[in-house]
């Protein structure tokens, strides 16, 4: 199936989204190059901001690069909106249970619909509106807004398929998608506190005993809220995935984006 990229990656846009995802990176992977003997007494409450503050204007200039270059249109940008609001509102209802977040599934229907420019920013600022919706605004908020970004990005980056085959494949990938933004997100806290001999991070120990202790670390305490996620997420996109697909594809057809049409890749 053919998806609208209501984002496409050229030029500066393209820049933008690789700047922001080297950022991304680098805040969460600088711990497991420190130096050996180094102690990591601290959280990332330090440079949360600093993080922060460099994605918001780098998803501003993803936006606005294809805003001034034509890429993009007003109503394109009024998707974007209305789809960050409802995933943002989805979202309010999964904090504190069991790692229930439909919002996800929205991630994703929007980075297979609307390429995966449109679903790392529609990610990033699904987060964001959830964050501000419940409250939840925290050193962790830049973090997340990475990860979920990643997420309706390589959604974008799916195979073609239709019918079942595709409500399937994004069942599958909703599944996987909700296991791997947990691995990831724990990321931001784990180098910073003990939790025993066999989980804790190292400072400068080789980075295949630091993931290892963390595999140990991800299986024993966040596996289970994890799953929580990602089978929400493979219920709703195998239920109604086809359903909103259609109604997606549907209102993108209506509004007669100004954009060109891609095959998904």
């Amino acid at each position: 199936m053919r998806a609208t990229d209501l984002v496409p990656l050229r030029g500066r846009s393209a820049l933008a989204l690789a700047v922001v995802s080297a950022v991304g990176l680098v805040g969460f992977c600088w711990p497991f190059f420190v130096a050996p003997g180094s102690a990591l007494d601290s959280s990332h409450s330090g440079d949360a901001p600093f993080l922060f503050v460099a994605i918001l204007p780098l998803l501003a200039a993803i936006v606005l690069s294809e805003l001034t270059s034509g890429g993009m249109d007003a109503k394109a940008v009024a998707m974007l909106g209305m789809l960050s609001a409802v995933g943002g509102a989805l979202r309010a209802l999964g904090p504190g249970t069991a790692g229930l977040e439909p919002s996800f599934a929205v991630i994703i229907l929007g980075g297979r619909v609307f390429g995966r420019g449109f679903g790392f920013v529609l990610g990033a600022t699904t987060l964001f509106t959830g964050s501000l919706i419940t409250g939840g605004v925290g050193p962790w908020l830049p973090f997340q807004m990475m990860a979920a970004g990643w997420v309706g990005f390589f959604a974008g980056c799916l195979p073609r398929a239709e019918g079942r085959t595709e409500v399937g494949l994004l069942a599958g990938y909703g599944f996987v998608s909700g296991l791997v933004f947990g691995m990831v997100m724990n990321i931001w806290f784990w180098p910073f506190a003990s939790y025993g001999p066999e989980v804790s991070y190292v400072a400068g120990d080789p980075l295949a005993a630091n993931l290892q202790r963390y595999g140990v670390f991800y299986l024993t305490t966040s596996l289970l809220w994890d799953l929580g996620r990602a089978t929400m997420s493979l219920l709703v996109l195998a239920l109604a995935g086809s359903a909103l697909l259609r109604a997606l594809r549907r209102a993108a057809r209506r509004a007669a984006f100004d954009v060109p049409v891609v095959f998904q890749r």
